[in-house]
């Protein structure tokens, strides 16, 4: 017997955000039909139980500007409307909406509120989108995004190529550094030696001769005293 997963579902005027409450679903298969068909299977928890599920949606939807992300623990999807309006309920009918189908009311908002307003807080960017309707090419695309990073690891390589030339110009600056090292050691052995001269010699100092203090003492005396 087939069990009936949680769904909870929110919108705004152009999108349903459909959340499929399972934890750790395998073999997920998940099918949108234009006239707004959702049916979705898998197998999940202990002794992997079927779980499966039908909703014929209040309204069409365009399949190909629908998204999907499956995670760990539901699977979300944006069901793009057919035409933007808002709907009265989910599912079409006159019956009352069965249990396992609820509101969720951290992405609902009101019509009168902000048109343009988020699902909540949650950080859509960092989910894995992929369109509807084909699921299994999601494993061709998966592998076209890889082929691609193979090249890039290509080129990674290649720049693996520009550390060898880098090292080889470090190596080239390191004898640069040697050379001119041992330059300035020279100038500073030279400029060492002229210091050490200048500093052993004692500056010359000069005296006075007892001559030249006689005729630096001796005054011309007057022709009176020259007659005394």
């Amino acid at each position: 017997m087939s069990l009936h997963p949680e769904v909870k579902w929110a919108q705004r005027p152009d999108v349903v955000y459909l959340t499929v409450m399972l934890p750790d679903a395998k073999d997920a298969k998940v099918n949108l039909d234009p006239e707004g068909v959702f049916n979705f299977s898998a197998s999940a928890g202990t002794g992997d139980r079927h779980y499966e599920l039908k909703l014929e949606l209040q309204d069409k939807v365009n399949v190909e500007e629908s998204k999907i992300s499956t995670g760990v623990r539901s699977i979300f999807c944006i069901l793009q409307k057919a035409e933007p309006k808002w709907w009265t309920k989910l599912l079409r009918g006159d019956g009352k909406a069965p249990h396992y189908v609820k509101v969720d009311w951290d992405k609902w908002v009101d019509e009168d509120d902000e048109p343009d307003a988020g699902p909540g807080d949650m950080d859509m960017n960092s989910m894995d989108f992929s369109k509807f309707g084909d699921m299994g090419g999601m494993g061709g695309d998966m592998a076209s995004m890889m082929g691609g990073m193979g090249g890039m690891g290509g080129m990674m390589g290649g720049m693996g190529g520009m550390g060898g030339m880098m090292g080889g110009m470090g190596g080239m600056m390191g004898g640069m550094g040697g050379d001119m090292a041992g330059m300035m050691g020279g100038m500073g052995g030279d400029m060492g030696d002229d210091l050490d001269e200048s500093d052993d010699e004692e500056p010359e100092v000069i005296k006075p001769s007892a001559k030249a203090a006689e005729v630096v003492d001796a005054k011309p005396k007057a022709e009176g005293e020259a007659a005394a």
